[in-house]
């Protein structure tokens, strides 16, 4: 019984300090799906996913420290001798938000294949989790 009170004591206090987080939307080929992420510490520690066989989307979201953080959306073409950036979008962190913007704090975004003439829409909004600034 004292195990699962602390199990849910635990659970409780872990909504109540929620993360926030950067949801970024994208859409290809009539699809429509979403990436989120969390804080990191590094970017680097972050890897890229496959968005149909020409791009690749990757989302960093940095909060501290004050001097490094930010919000970086990466978008790369998926080549045969490997990935090449096409687009990079960085925003500070808080990012800006408004309730009047349907597209989040980046805005609506369109990227372009210029082989198969294929296009990628993203836009990215912010979750503020408990106590963030």
């Amino acid at each position: 019984m004292i195990h699962y009170v602390l199990s849910a004591g635990l659970a409780l206090a872990g909504a109540c300090f929620a993360s926030e987080s950067v949801v970024c939307h994208y859409t290809y080929g009539g699809e429509t799906k979403s990436l989120r992420a969390e804080p990191v510490r590094s970017g680097y520690t972050i890897d890229s996913i496959a968005v149909g066989s020409y791009f690749r989307f990757r989302v960093v979201f940095r909060n501290e420290p004050a001097d490094l953080a930010a919000i970086k959306v990466y978008t790369y073409a998926d080549r045969d001798d490997g990935p090449v950036l096409i687009h990079q979008a960085t925003y500070s962190y808080p990012p800006r938000t408004s309730k009047k913007t349907p597209y989040g704090f980046s805005g609506l975004h369109h990227l372009y294949e210029p082989v198969r003439d294929g296009e990628l829409q993203y836009w990215c909004e912010w979750r503020a989790g408990r106590g963030a600034p």
